[in-house]
């Protein structure tokens, strides 16, 4: 836990005035800045990437999309998307490592602080949600540019947006399933990634409950990338790396739920409040992270990692729209009984203090809020 500098009982107050934490998303929105200009910088780069393996005829996208390759100045937009896009499921990696590096216990030989950790898991994350949109957005801008069907500004504008930010309104191709999953992924991400700022007024439970979440949208946007990444269309080294890629990330996971942070998530029988059922969840969350380890070795070793092959016509897919609908609508069943579960255990260990509650504004209260924003690295007097 961070340790908490004195202060005067007016500066252990929680700040009141507002249920969304602004001043807070201001200040990450400030020191994101190197790290947004960081993401441009590498998004650009791979944008000369690809636009060169498209003019050296090397883009396996060419296979895919012909057309792309005989006029590739014309499709500039569609490259700039698979740029952000690729940028995007980066920093995301990025992020989901950080974020879970913060939340295990911390090694003695990291020369980076927890805080620090924190602050730039949530300054990552908020450049990831930019990429994720101007992936979006520069997909939207190429519909509209490429107006298939010759319709007037309204009509393309319209088709566009359908298309590609209202879920489901792909019907063609595998796009139908991998632009759904995509979507998905961002509409999720945006509040899940912003639940911190919330956490006045949900508590510092709630937040962490909803928070925990986002390695599904992590997940959602690697099987987006594979499902519809032309660079990765067929199986080969690139593929592959996508999928070693995971490793770390399923490494670090088994890391932070064997060793977490927090000694109340640690996987012990007897541990009080836990419980059977949660005992059981934890601990076939540890076995989940070391089965998708084992999975991606074998994809490694194997070389079947899904991908198609060239020459060959593909089967049907095996995921459909619907599958995708059930899956997203138990999912949020999930966040929402968990949410609940949490709000109810949280509202049941405070009620009987607050019957009994010092007055409002009191030591006792900011005591209470310093401590909630003790597992953040934040306190009161350093969120001004």
């Amino acid at each position: 836990m961070a340790r908490i500098p004195h202060s005067s009982p007016d500066e252990r107050r929680p700040r009141r005035g507002g249920r969304f934490d602004w001043a807070a998303l201001r200040a990450d929105l400030r020191a994101a800045v190197p790290d947004a200009a960081a993401a441009l910088v590498v998004t650009a780069a791979i944008f000369a990437w690809l636009y060169a393996r498209i003019h050296s005829g090397t883009s396996p996208t060419i296979d895919v999309m012909p057309m792309l390759g005989e006029h590739p100045d014309r499709y500039w937009m569609y490259w700039l998307c698979q740029a952000f896009g690729w940028s995007a499921l980066l920093w995301a990696w990025i992020t989901v490592m950080l974020g879970m590096a913060r939340s295990s216990v911390h090694p003695s030989w990291l020369p980076v602080s927890a805080p620090r950790l924190e602050r730039w898991h949530r300054t990552t994350s908020l450049t990831t949600i930019g990429l994720m949109f101007a992936h979006a957005f520069m997909f939207f801008a190429d519909s509209v540019r490429g107006n298939e069907d010759g319709l007037g500004w309204a009509g393309r504008l319209g088709t566009a947006f359908v298309e590609v930010f209202v879920p489901g309104g792909y019907t063609t191709g595998t796009g139908q399933v991998a632009i759904l999953i995509g979507l998905i992924a961002f509409y999720l991400a945006i509040p899940l990634g912003l639940a911190f700022y919330l956490r006045r007024r949900t508590g510092s439970r709630v937040w962490l409950a909803l928070h925990r979440f986002v390695i599904v949208v992590y997940a959602l946007s690697v099987w987006h990338t594979l499902l519809y990444g032309t660079n990765v269309w067929y199986d080969g080294a690139f593929r592959t790396t996508v999928w070693l890629l995971q490793i770390p990330v399923a490494a670090l996971l088994l890391v932070r739920l064997s060793a977490p942070a927090r000694p109340g998530e640690r996987l012990r029988p007897r541990n009080a409040g836990q419980g059977p059922l949660g005992y059981a969840l934890r601990l076939a969350a540890r076995v989940g992270a070391a089965a998708v380890i084992a999975v991606v070795l074998a994809v490694t070793f194997t070389g079947r990692d899904g991908g198609r092959t060239r020459g060959v016509e593909g089967a049907e897919m095996n995921v459909t729209q619907p599958m995708v609908w059930v899956g997203l609508a138990l999912l949020l069943a999930t966040i929402v009984a968990v949410v609940a579960a949490v709000a109810r255990r949280r509202t049941g260990r405070s009620g009987p203090r607050r019957a009994a509650a010092a007055p409002e504004g009191s030591a006792e209260e900011g005591a209470s809020y310093a401590d909630g924003a003790a597992g953040t690295g934040r306190t009161p007097a350093s969120e001004g």
